[in-house]
């Protein structure tokens, strides 16, 4: 599938905010127009209109903390799950408390685990590689049945590869109820190389655009309160070298049965490797190649570096969304096997101390501000689908027009506050110019496109 992605990113608008301006405090996608979620169930595809809210609710910070609370349910579309899971995307009514200053952690590394290890700008949760099941344990053993249970935590099953027939278009599926990721979140018809068919008949938007000439966005916070990357950053730690692929240091092993570990040592035996149980099926199929002082662009076994990033220009330690060249999840994902920071983000009840709420979104803007918004085409001409991708620091739902140099209206889409991507499909479509015009009611900007046959 070719496709071409036109990125709509606003630029500082000059507005003053009275609140801190601490990336943990103003990267959140706040939903101040009770914007409900939708979801797909199998077999309809129309979309089913939710009640509960989308992205986070509220964000608040004391002299050391920031409590984001949200509901888990993302604006994008879920579902439908065609694995067999039952569950669907519902209100986690959560309270998160991250730092405001992360520490890294100078003792030995904490595993991550099963369930949240992080949470993406749109209050959705991020989970880790695994998916609770590894190849053996006791009960399944005796029947001489193989997967089932938590077992002997040797062979753990990776998710991202044994599932995928279960994740919705946005990659992502609940866990009783509990929707998350385990990956890139960016949706699978965006991919260079598409492995899933889920988006020909649910469509459904990701968090984010892979661009690969600009950095990627900050769209999360692993539960040590260190930043969490998409897929693409400067090459080099102090900023330089232009834009690149950040890549995992994770390599399979050169192994055809599973009878030992990455060091060696003799394990409890699992199945032999197979088209059924292919290389990468399980976590202990991979080994960490530390990279060398050339290959900036390496990440550590926490798969993150210390680096210089937009939002933080002195720089931070930041983890990154590993995707191969065709755009498919690497491994370990996001966060892992360990985390690079103390762990000690919390789910709590209730706020315990005397906290600032933080607005992000101003009241209101002028016609001047509107069209500073900064419009660029990747890549320019189009060809089979324009994809739009706007921050979340307007106060009001967007119309999305497309049209032809004569005026004529092709296309209208919506983009909902809280909202970060819209598509129009351009296959049909003849070559030459075209507009797209962007508008809240009261203000309206046009850039010119180009589709190529």
């Amino acid at each position: 599938m070719k496709a071409t992605f036109l990125f709509l990113s606003i630029i500082s608008l000059g507005i003053s905010v009275s609140a801190q301006t601490n990336p943990v405090i103003s990267a959140w996608l706040q939903n101040t127009t009770g914007t409900k979620g939708r979801h797909y169930v199998n077999g309809n595809s129309t979309p089913i209109n939710d009640a509960d809210s989308v992205n986070v609710q509220t964000v608040a910070y004391s002299a050391n903390s920031v409590y984001i609370r949200t509901k888990g349910v993302p604006s994008y579309i879920t579902g439908p799950f065609l694995d067999g899971n039952p569950s669907i995307t519902t209100n986690q009514n959560a309270i998160f408390k991250l730092p405001l200053t992360p520490a890294q952690n100078t003792g030995t590394p904490t595993n991550t685990t099963g369930g949240n290890i992080g949470l993406f700008v749109n209050g959705v949760a991020l989970f880790d590689y695994r998916d609770g099941v590894s190849w053996k344990n006791s009960a399944n053993a005796l029947a001489g049945g193989p997967l089932g249970g938590m077992g002997d935590q040797v062979w753990n099953r990776d998710a991202v590869v044994a599932e995928r027939i279960g994740f919705d278009c946005a990659k992502g599926h609940p866990a009783m109820g509990n929707y998350h990721h385990h990956q890139n979140p960016s949706a699978f018809k965006l991919d260079l190389n598409v492995i899933s068919t889920v988006c020909n008949l649910y469509d459904a938007d990701g968090l984010y655009i892979i661009n690969p000439n600009q950095h990627s966005p900050l769209i999360g916070f692993a539960y040590d309160g260190f930043p969490i990357y998409g897929a693409y950053a400067y090459k080099n730690t102090d900023g330089t070298g232009g834009i690149v692929r950040m890549k995992s240091s994770f390599r399979y092993r050169s192994i055809t049965t599973r009878t030992t570990n990455a060091s060696g040592a003799t394990v409890t035996a699992g199945p032999v490797v197979s088209a059924t149980y292919p290389l990468g099926y399980f976590r202990e199929d991979y080994e960490f190649i530390a990279p060398t002082a050339s290959q900036s662009d390496y990440l550590d076994a926490h798969n993150g570096r210390f680096c210089i990033t937009p939002e933080y220009p002195l720089g931070t330690y930041a983890y990154f969304c590993t995707v191969d060249s065709n755009h498919n999840s690497a491994y370990p994902y996001v966060v892992g096997p360990t985390f690079y920071g103390i762990r000690n983000v919390t789910k709590v009840t209730a706020i315990a101390e005397p906290v600032t709420i933080y607005n992000s979104i101003p009241s209101a803007i002028s016609n001047t501000t509107f069209k500073s918004i900064d419009v660029s085409v990747y890549p320019n001409p189009a060809n089979d689908m324009i994809a739009i991708q706007l921050n979340n620091m307007l106060n009001d739902n967007l119309s999305v027009s497309l049209y032809d140099m004569s005026g004529r209206l092709i296309n209208k889409t919506t983009l909902y506050q809280g909202s970060t991507i819209a598509y129009f499909d351009t296959k049909t479509l003849y070559a030459g110019d075209y507009l797209i015009a962007v508008s809240d009611g009261q203000h309206k900007l046009t850039k010119m496109i180009s589709i190529a046959k």
